[in-house]
């Protein structure tokens, strides 16, 4: 079977250390008559015994050793031959079919004359006396075993017939399918030598090389034929043997090792995928479905499960339910931990026959923890309008959790009005985050204090019971509380290390609690946590690194909180609207506190956009603030007039809690500072004011605001603005405070005091790296254009600008547009002091119109960048 077909004119492939090895010692015998070759060659069929036999003829017969081959030649006597009394070489192939006298021949040969002698053969039938010819062999020469190609050899074989450099789809192709066995090898790239085509990009065996196997495969014996189709249906002999085959006489281990030997199998029993490809392909359907019936009776439930046996049936177009139930319990198995293996398991339980509305919704949780958001819809709209869809409260988890990374939260939270306390169950404490973050109090204490909840109290459903909890209580009067109740809500859903449907993680609510309440270390412990155990699977490792990255932002970090966004966002796939939403804010959060006013234009463009796309909700409040600062920044706060006052409707719902409501009021103190509007700071002064009293943060804010005022007014003392400053960098406010004394500095009358002052700034908030840095993302914000070669008249300096290390600082502000005052804050010098830089920059580059002032700097930074003596 393993011969010619097809007409097949490449040479069988070998692996090419054992032959070459094997080659070296013929060619070495063949030059000294002293050395005498005596070795055997071992190796399934197919796997190019000949062909050594043929290139070790070849190499004899070039050294001028004549050659007898072949039982015939045993058979006529060599007393008889003109040879007879030379040395010659005699090969013999498939000696596994000689009969014991021709065994005995050989023998004689071996002890009697000086001739080399090689002897092919299969590791079975193994006569008495094929295995003393095979030990005195051994005894002679180690053997030479041939097997499977391994990869550098398949690669060699296929580059040399098909052309260098062979796609990698090619050479995993032939690989897979053939095992590395050479005689399927030689198939395979005969077939793609004439059809080209199928080395492509997605490359298939030439529908020729099927057909010729499987009219080879109809020549086996019946009995063999019978066992390697069972094979490919997916019995596992001898455990598993179909009942007619064993009723046939024929021992299975006697099959099994025909089959080996015969290069049908591979070394380890296994049929070879192309052999069953075939094998199936040129049976009837009829028949492989008797025989996939009769697997399926003969194996257990456990089985079934355990072996993937149900999974081939299933993609061979079986539907059997016991079939279908063994898949479904498999991707029940998969489902909390590898969702995307479940969601390929309950997909090939669809076709084995699984009802699609009893598996709906867990397939819906296995899609959206996939990130399919789009699939996990697709089957919950038709899941959901079912008068009785099974699993329905499974339904409203995941509902839930899609309508939340979508960045509408209320429509999660209507879907848990829709299903009621009544039948909530376990999933009550996720119905309170969802309508908690979309300003339903009522409904989530209902929800809390209604039903008791199902089920056993698991590591996952103390988790959610947690997370429910502490939501609720972040909304009281002393929101401290909440956070022990979060942060091991965190710790007990990364220890289950399961992929639930939730509206968000635990994780990522304590790090927007300790967020919104100044503590900064707590909420990068929980996050660096969950980030090390997995917590949300893959689907979830972007929205806690975008947290991550708002941390370091808050914690005066830009180079690091630019890193953690640049990892989110670096994953397959895209964000979902609210993580965009995030990334966005920090975005436009990075360039306004690095001073990039390009940057902050191209971010504050794509935040603008963004939040078209999400509905505010309670947890979306931190981004939201930073827009509104850097609207007033931009002069464009008026496009967040209606997303805010969705969140001040929200807030108002929800009795203004502390800990969600004084991050924004803050966040409008600012803006109101930036955009000159006192009236529209009064009301959130007064609201910091009354929340003062019970929560400590309200307080430093609202002192903070107070000190603000009296800078802006010209009236303020030094002590106080530096106590206000480090109060508000003790909160989390690092930004801030460094601003509020940075402005008092630049108020400043008293020199001494302006120094305080200064050093007070820039201790909070060490100047930063004014050069571009890089976006989180490829096309975040604008870029600079690029610096102009030196021209002459450039003044040379220690790194060729001629400018001083604060001169260059001053030079990159100028050519960002910088006011002498916008200079001064960013770099925390009076507006004077920058006035006097410029002045002195102008007098040392020699320019008096503001363009060449521009052009100069542009080249002497150039120089800077590029060092001394830079071209």
């Amino acid at each position: 079977m393993q011969g010619g077909s097809l007409g097949v004119s490449l040479p069988c492939p070998l692996r090419r250390t054992v032959a070459a090895s094997f080659l070296e010692a013929a060619d070495r015998s063949a030059a000294d008559p002293q050395r005498r070759l005596v070795a055997g060659i071992s190796g399934a069929g197919g796997s190019g015994k000949s062909a050594l036999l043929d290139l070790a003829e070849e190499r004899y017969r070039d050294a001028g050793i004549g050659v007898v081959r072949g039982p015939a030649a045993l058979e006529t006597g060599f007393g008889e031959t003109e040879l007879d009394g030379a040395r010659r070489a005699v090969l013999v192939d498939d000696a596994h079919l000689l009969d014991d006298a021709a065994l005995a021949r050989i023998h004689s040969i071996l002890e009697d004359r000086s001739d080399d002698v090689i002897v092919s053969y299969r590791g079975w039938p193994r006569s008495p006396a094929l295995e003393r010819l095979a030990a005195v062999l051994e005894q002679r020469h180690p053997p030479v075993v041939l097997g499977p190609l391994g990869t550098d050899d398949l690669a060699r074989y296929l580059g040399a017939a098909l052309g260098d450099p062979v796609p990698a789809a090619t050479l995993e192709l032939v690989a897979d399918l053939t095992g590395g066995m050479p005689w399927l090898v030689q198939r395979v790239t005969a077939g793609l030598q004439r059809e080209p085509g199928g080395t492509g990009s997605a490359p298939e065996v030439p529908r020729g090389v099927m057909d010729q196997l499987g009219y080879d495969l109809d020549g086996v014996d019946t009995a063999l034929r019978e066992l390697l189709l069972a094979m490919a249906v997916g019995f596992v002999p001898p455990r598993q043997v179909p009942p007619g085959l064993a009723a046939a006489g024929t021992p299975v281990d006697t099959l099994l090792a025909r089959g080996r030997a015969g290069g049908m199998l591979l070394p380890d029993g296994r049929l070879a995928p192309l052999i069953r490809r075939a094998l199936l392909a040129a049976t009837p359907a009829y028949r492989v479905r008797e025989l996939q019936h009769s697997l399926v009776d003969l194996l257990t439930d456990g089985e079934l499960r355990s072996w993937e046996v149900a999974r081939g049936l299933a993609r061979d177009g079986l539907q059997h339910p016991r079939v279908a139930a063994a898949l479904v319990a498999a991707a029940d198995a998969e489902l909390p931990d590898a969702p995307e293996a479940a969601a390929v398991l309950y997909e090939e339980a669809g076709a084995a026959g699984a009802d699609g509305l009893s598996t709906a919704a867990r397939r819906a949780q296995a899609a959206a923890a996939s990130g399919d958001l789009d699939g996990a819809c697709r089957i919950l709209d038709h899941l959901l309008a079912q008068e009785e869809a099974p699993d329905i409260a499974r339904a409203a988890d995941v509902a839930a959790s899609v309508w939340a990374q979508r960045g509408m939260l209320a429509r999660g939270a209507d879907v848990y009005r829709w299903l009621g306390e009544g039948r909530a169950g376990s999933s009550a404490a996720l119905a309170a985050v969802t309508m908690i973050g979309s300003g339903d109090r009522e409904g989530a204490e209902k929800m809390l204090g209604g039903t008791a909840q199902d089920g056993s109290p698991t590591v996952r459903a103390v988790s959610v019971a947690l997370m429910g909890r502490g939501v609720h209580t972040s909304l009281g009067p002393a929101p401290a509380q909440a956070l022990p109740g979060l942060i091991r809500a965190s710790d007990m859903m990364t220890a289950s290390g399961q992929t639930l449907p939730l509206p968000d993680l635990p994780a990522a609510l304590a790090a927007l609690a300790a967020l919104s309440s100044g503590e900064l270390e707590l909420a990068e412990s929980v996050l660096d946590a969950a980030l090390a155990g997995g917590q949300g699977g893959p689907v979830a490792r972007p929205r806690l690194l975008l947290l991550r990255a708002w941390t370091a932002l808050q914690r005066d970090l830009p180079g690091e909180a630019r890193s953690f966004a640049a990892e989110a966002v670096s994953g397959p796939g895209t964000l979902v609207p609210r993580d965009e939403f995030f990334l966005t804010a920090l975005e436009v959060a990075l360039a306004r506190r690095t001073g990039d006013v390009p940057a902050l234009v191209g971010a504050w463009q794509r935040a603008r956009e963004g939040i078209l796309r999400v509905s505010i909700d309670l947890y979306l409040l931190l981004p939201l603030g930073e827009l509104l600062v850097a609207g007033a920044r931009l002069r464009d706060a008026a496009r967040l007039e209606f997303p805010l006052a969705e969140a001040w409707a929200l807030l108002e719902r929800l009795g203004h809690p502390p800990l969600w409501s004084v991050p924004l009021h803050w966040a409008a103190v600012q803006a109101a500072l930036l955009s000159d509007r006192p009236q529209d700071l009064a009301p959130h002064a007064a609201a910091l004011v009354r929340s003062a009293g019970r929560y400590p943060l309200a307080a430093v804010l609202a002192t903070g605001g107070r000190v603000w005022i009296s800078v802006l007014a010209g009236r303020f003392e030094v002590s106080a603005v530096e106590n206000a400053a480090r109060g508000l960098a003790a909160a989390g406010y690092t930004w801030d405070g460094s601003r509020l004394a940075g402005q008092a500095a630049s108020r400043a009358d008293d020199r001494k005091d302006m120094a305080r002052l200064m050093a007070c700034a820039r201790d909070l908030h060490p100047a930063p790296d004014t050069a571009a840095m890089p976006s989180s993302r490829p096309a975040a914000g604008a870029t600079r254009p690029a610096a102009p070669g030196p021209g002459p008249g450039a003044a040379a300096g220690s790194d060729g600008s001629g400018l001083s290390a604060r001169e260059r600082e001053v030079a990159r502000l100028v050519l960002e547009g910088r006011t002498y005052r916008e200079i001064g804050q960013a770099i925390f010098i009076s507006p004077r002091t920058a006035e006097h830089h410029i002045a002195r920059i102008r007098r040392r580059l020699g320019v008096t119109t503001r363009a060449d002032l521009l052009d100069q700097l542009r080249v002497a930074l150039a120089r800077a960048e590029k060092g001394p003596g830079g071209a």
